[in-house]
């Protein structure tokens, strides 16, 4: 970084968190993937890459964990742009075929919906694709990748990428929703199924859950199955509010949460697992969930364990009428950098 930069001055420069746009000395990228193709609720998690980069030039660079964390560098790649247009398209047609869910069609209907879905599953797998190769570009530079969502589908490319690596490793997941149904709304690659789709990795040793409020059936019974049983541990919301509410300590219960995950650490962050004041433009906002602080208090302790946390993403963040789930959004990607 330029001996130039001055931290404590207004963010000037084009690059997140107002830092010079230097991916070559940078230690930290940021890989935004503005996607909601299977969105089921509420949008505009696919234009919030965009606003978290623009929200995070009003972070303040001194961080408690590294103060000189804002020297390390920090990038933001782009996404390309033939696919920011064909997933529009797309989005378009999924739109549709949500909507016609539980409607009564014809034969020529429902062959026509057959085509729009592999049509969609396909070009979904040519993202993954591109997804997967550009962190492996990345990582072959030594640099520690991040991924900036979009909705809760896009880090299965990671997911891929470390299964191909055979690399023994757990996940660590705040989210209000367990996302391990088998499909949802007939998209196998949905928002809803992506640690179902991660779980095929026998080298993924553990998925500890925090945060879980919104949940079907066919979920628990998944967990509960002899196949991933041992794998799973939930730390369903109401469950941590009981403890608390029964005299128990948030720090005791991080230290079981971290103790529960192997050497490696994979960190993924659906903003929805923080209380809705703080994402209310989130796409499927549920009451309750952790407090910010509880939060990063959790992932410090992470930190300080040892353990190696070997990847992250953020996704969910939405954007409507105002800024604050990009603000809050930009603050836990700053937050993040600093326990890598």
């Amino acid at each position: 970084m330029s001996t130039d930069f001055n931290p404590n001055s207004p963010a000037m420069g084009n690059g997140v968190f107002g830092l010079p746009e230097d991916s070559e000395s940078a230690k930290f990228i940021l890989i935004p993937v503005p996607w909601e193709m299977t969105v089921s609720y509420g949008s505009g998690t696919a234009i919030a890459p965009h606003f978290i980069k623009v929200a995070s030039a009003q972070v303040d660079l001194y961080h408690p964990n590294n103060p000189d964390l804002y020297k390390e560098g920090i990038f933001m790649d782009e996404f390309p742009d033939v696919f920011a247009e064909k997933h529009e398209q797309l989005r378009m047609v999924a739109e549709e075929i949500i909507e016609n869910l539980g409607v009564e069609t014809d034969a020529q209907e429902k062959k026509r919906a057959a085509a729009q879905y592999i049509v969609i599953e396909k070009f979904t797998e040519e993202v993954n694709h591109w997804l997967k190769e550009r962190i492996r570009y990345w990582q072959s530079r030594s640099k520690v990748v991040g991924i900036v969502g979009g909705d809760h589908s896009v880090p299965l490319a990671y997911h891929q990428l470390l299964a191909d690596q055979e690399t023994k490793y757990g996940i660590l997941t705040i989210d209000a929703h367990h996302d391990l149904r088998e499909a949802y709304e007939g998209f196998r690659y949905s928002h809803a199924s992506i640690f179902f789709n991660v779980l095929k990795n026998v080298n993924v040793s553990k998925l500890v859950q925090i945060g879980i409020r919104d949940y079907c059936h066919e979920e628990v019974e998944f967990i509960q199955s002899k196949e991933v049983n041992p794998r799973v541990d939930v730390y369903y919301d109401h469950t941590i509010r009981s403890r608390m509410f029964g005299g128990e300590r948030w720090d005791k219960l991080c230290k079981e949460i971290v103790d529960a995950l192997p050497e490696k650490v994979y960190v993924s962050i659906d903003i929805d697992g923080l209380d809705t004041k703080l994402c209310p433009n989130t796409g499927t906002p549920v009451p309750g969930g952790l407090e910010y602080q509880e939060l990063t208090y959790l992932l410090d302790q992470l930190k300080l364990s040892g353990k190696q946390i070997i990847g992250f993403d953020l996704c969910e963040v939405g954007y409507k009428d105002n800024d604050w789930d990009v603000n809050v959004g930009a603050r836990l990607l700053y937050h993040l950098c600093s326990i890598c």
